[in-house]
């Protein structure tokens, strides 16, 4: 895949409480059903004393790896809920449990996909959605007396600025996706009037940031 959407690197948990039971959600990358097993196997150490842990993940170019465990909710109240909240927001290559310490009133199946759901939903966006992009890295540099000119136009362009090194010239270290380098540099080309210099370097995925939800 050129681009995809998961969540932020390192993961991370949050926790809600619904009618005094606790909803931990926990989430991770995971880029095969190794991977996402031990990171389950992990929480499931660590909360061993926890009612339920139940579990989601859908991992690869199509999500073709997909999973759902209750864990001993009601079939289909919890891990399918979960599931569905990382399709709709179609993310790849991640991991989810939610650990449940039953708090003494029981919630019905309706609320435990509500509470499951929500769960999975809020850390998503606890940990925060990132797009990633294969992008090429792309130095541009350019002579100080067009280095105004150049910072205001990559400040209202597309492309991410990574860094800026200056030295004799101003060298600026940019990511742009693969397909859009020829376009870059023409577009740089009459803006400084052919005044710039290019060094095209390797590809490599970026992380960029996107607001979930918006399917």
């Amino acid at each position: 895949m050129i681009t995809y959407k998961t969540i932020t690197e390192g993961g991370g948990s949050h926790e809600i409480e619904i009618k005094g039971s606790r909803f931990i959600g926990h989430i991770a990358r995971a880029f095969s059903e190794e991977e996402a097993k031990a990171f389950v196997d992990t929480i499931k150490k660590e909360h061993w004393k926890a009612t339920h842990n139940c579990v989601a993940f859908q991992i690869g170019d199509r999500n073709e790896i997909q999973r759902a465990l209750d864990d001993g909710e009601p079939s289909g109240t919890a891990g399918v809920p979960m599931l569905e909240v990382l399709k709709q927001n179609d993310l790849h290559n991640v991991v989810v449990v939610v650990t449940r310490y039953f708090g003494g009133t029981k919630l019905g199946a309706g609320g435990l996909v509500r509470a499951y759901s929500s769960a999975v939903s809020e850390v998503m966006h606890e940990v925060g959605v990132v797009e990633r992009q294969v992008q090429t890295a792309v130095d541009v540099t350019v002579d100080y007396s067009l280095s105004g000119m150049m910072e205001n136009w990559l400040e209202n362009s597309t492309y991410q600025l990574q860094d800026t090194t200056y030295m004799e010239n101003v060298t600026y270290h940019l990511g742009v996706p693969t397909a859009q380098v020829d376009q870059l540099k023409s577009e740089i080309i009459d803006l400084t009037s052919d005044q710039a210099s290019f060094e095209v370097g390797e590809e490599t995925y970026v992380d960029v940031p996107v607001n979930p939800d918006n399917h």
